[in-house]
């Protein structure tokens, strides 16, 4: 189970509305208990800095990437990079082929939005499992408050 707060989501649709008709990414850190749920804290926005056609492609900025891992060795209280989401636009939430193709890292959460019209309409949290190659959905709780939220800057 992956769960965030309602704050997290607007974020998370604001960017992929925002967006539109472009792919959004960015990235999800927060605690992964010992059943493997996660809680994200903070949702880290990125360019899309895709090479491809960003309308249904995207890449996370290394920058963002290396700059929020130094920031949650820094902070010490346990956080990680525990996902990333993006949106697929005038498309489904369920994960592509294309998303398979670029799943390196099996253990990440994939959180996509389908938006239609500039609307987001859809919020589906994934993840792969390495021994068939898929993606599972996987439950996705929407929190009215964290016990705590980490300041974005802007």
């Amino acid at each position: 189970m992956i769960s965030l707060s309602k704050a997290s989501l607007k974020d998370i649709t604001d960017a992929a509305e925002t967006s539109y008709p472009r792919e959004c990414c960015g990235l999800l850190a927060g605690h992964t208990d010992e059943i493997g749920d996660r809680l994200i804290t903070r949702v880290i926005l990125s360019r899309n800095l895709s090479s491809g056609d960003t309308r249904d492609s995207f890449e996370v900025d290394p920058k963002v990437r290396f700059s929020l891992m130094r920031d949650l060795e820094q902070a010490g209280n346990g956080e990680t990079i525990v996902g990333h989401y993006h949106s697929h636009p005038d498309c489904s939430s369920a994960p592509s082929s294309r998303d398979l193709a670029m799943a390196y890292e099996p253990n990440l959460v994939w959180v996509i939005l389908a938006v239609h019209n500039g609307i987001v309409t859809e919020t589906r949290a994934y993840m792969v499992t390495v021994d068939t190659g898929t993606f599972n959905e996987i439950p996705l709780r929407i929190l009215d408050n964290l016990l705590y939220r980490v300041p974005q800057e802007t």
